[in-house]
Formats: C-alpha cells, structure tokens, sequence
C-alpha cells in the first residue's frame, strides 16, 4: 500500500517514514524543506535499506497539490505533517502560520474529497486544550482557546476535518501529541532545525555541544515544584510508532468513529530543570543554562492521559526521558563530528 507522509523530512515524519517502512509500506513524502533537508532520505535509507519516493512541493500551491494527487492516483492513506510549528514564532508571525498550516490541510482534504473512500492522520497537539483545567488531560477535556497561532491552526485543523469527514469518505484519526524528543537509535535521522532551536531538546543539545553560549529558561516562577514548566516529553520513536498503528486502525476499517482522537505522550509530567538534570546524567557534563522572563504562549504544565491509546490502539511509550534525552545527545554529537 502507498502511503504519502506529508512533512516526512522533518523530525516526526521522518521517524513515521522508518517506522511504516520497516511495516512493508510503500512510502511518498512530500516536504518543501523549509525546516528540513533532502539529506534525511538517506538516513532513512540507511536504516531501513529503501529510500522512499520524493517531492519536492509546497502545499500551499494549489495546483502543485492537484497534480501530485493526479500522479498518484493509487495513494492509500495520508500522514499530514507538513505545518509551522513553533509557539513563540507562530505568535510573531501568525499569517504565516494560518496559511501555512490551513491552506495546506485545505487542499490535501480537497482531493482525499474526490475518493470514495480516503484514510487520514493529523498531526494535531496538546496545544488544542489551552492552559486545561485539570491533569492529566484526556481527549475528553475541554478544549480551551488558544494561547497561540499556532495552536489556533490545530484546533482550526480538527474542525476542519470533522466537518468534512461528516460529508465525505474521509476516515480520519486525530493524534493529539505532547512533547516529541529524542532521535533514532541507530542517530542516523533525529531532530535539527534550521537556525535557533524553538524547541528545547535541540537546544539543551546544541548548547551542550558549544554550539549556543547558553540556554534560556523562560520562567522559574510557575506555580510548579521547581518555578518551570512542565511538559509530557515523548520518544519520537514511540510517536512514530502510534502513527503507524493508528494507520492499520482506519486500513482495517476498524475505527468505531468517522473522526477518533487520541492523545500520545507518556503519562508522565517533566519540568525543564528536571530535562536538563537528565541531560547533565547521560552527558556527563553540566549545561550553561539561564533564567529569563516568562515567554508568550507558554502553558503552565500539560501532561497525557493516555489510557485510550492505551486501551483503543494498543500502543504505550517503551522510552524513559532519560533514554529519550541519550538519544538527542548521541544523534547531536554524530552531527556536530
């Protein structure tokens, strides 16, 4: 079966690409480079002895889309990754980030419009509840406004595709993440953004490789254990690895919903000076870290519960954050030598 990964160059989907691999997919990725490099298809061929079919498109190209749908008529199921996906940016940029990630869910729906029947992931976000009232959050929780743009365009997303899921015959599953880190065992393809780290994984790891002078730490003044915010870091292997079940779930018609939603994440709530402790235990070094004031967009703490993945899919974490946090590092170090 053919299955289009749309971002699939980038940190999530590049993983998702190994994982539907190594399960005998065949796989097209779709990636505009923006935050990616063509290099990661041979890593991912490194990995898994394939490298999967490659185009080079920008979603928010209306008629780029009709044709790569025309091309591959024969096309299975969709993984949509392809968005902006930084907080703090999405708050300095948010036109970008509403045509960047609208847009192009727009056009992809469009098509998958066409078939009778049309198989669809998105890669959603913990961003959707808001600041949620109570922990852990289920995909029962109520989903709170936006503290972001880039929030925004998620929940916008999952509007989306529920109403058109009610009109057409698109199945689709909303997977709902919390924080993804880490790098593949073998640090053939991991996460390397292009320029400043929004995220802080890469940057703990770039800063404890001399690439960046300093982490910032934005607040220690939370109404948490430590002041910092806490978050559910998950090993993107174990996300990737939720994609690929919830794809066999809507291949084998066994979804009970048109539209299923399930959070991923490990359960477990993590403070930023509790990450970097886990850094400093697998590197062996200490990390230059600074406190800073409170950045825009930010939740005090969100962690998963995850016991529907659990229970519906079948899937759970197999990664510590300590695991997690090794791999970042030897994926970091293998870049940088």
């Amino acid at each position: 079966m053919k299955i289009l990964v749309t971002g699939g160059l980038g940190f999530i989907g590049s993983h998702t690409v190994v994982e539907l691999q190594n399960e005998g997919f065949e796989v097209v990725v779709i990636d505009n480079l923006s935050n990616s490099s063509e290099d990661v298809l041979k890593g991912i061929e490194a990995i898994t002895g394939k490298k999967p079919l490659f185009e080079k498109l920008d979603l928010r190209e209306k008629a780029a889309v009709q044709d790569f749908f025309k091309k591959h008529a024969d096309v299975n199921g969709v993984i949509h990754f392809a968005a902006s996906k930084a907080v703090g940016e999405s708050v300095g940029n948010p036109l970008l980030y509403y045509e960047n990630n609208i847009n192009a869910l727009v056009y992809i729906l469009q098509e998958l419009e066409k078939k009778e029947n049309a198989n669809f992931i998105f890669s959603s976000s913990c961003t959707v509840y808001g600041q949620a009232k109570t922990m852990p959050i289920n995909e029962g929780s109520e989903v709170q406004p936006a503290m972001s743009p880039y929030g925004n365009t998620k929940q916008i997303g999952e509007e989306i595709i529920t109403d058109v899921a009610k009109v057409s015959g698109i199945n689709a599953i909303l997977l709902r993440y919390f924080n993804p880190i880490g790098a593949h065992p073998s640090a053939e393809i991991g996460e390397l953004p292009l320029g400043i780290p929004q995220n802080l994984v890469p940057f703990i790891t770039q800063t404890g490789i001399g690439l960046r002078k300093e982490l910032l730490v934005y607040g220690n003044d939370y109404p948490t254990p430590d002041g910092t915010c806490i978050r559910d870091y998950i090993h993107v292997v174990d996300l990737a690895k939720a994609h690929v079940v919830a794809l066999q779930r809507l291949l084998n018609k066994k979804n009970q919903d048109k539209v299923e939603t399930f959070n991923l994440g490990t359960g477990v709530g993590s403070s930023v000076l509790e990450v970097i402790n886990a850094f400093e235990k697998v590197s062996g070094q200490k990390l230059a870290y600074r406190i800073v004031d409170r950045r825009e967009g930010d939740v005090t703490l969100a962690y998963a519960d995850t016991t529907k993945a659990n229970d519906v899919l079948g899937w759970k974490t197999q990664s510590t954050l300590e695991q997690a946090m090794e791999s970042a590092w030897k994926w970091e170090q293998k870049i940088r030598s």
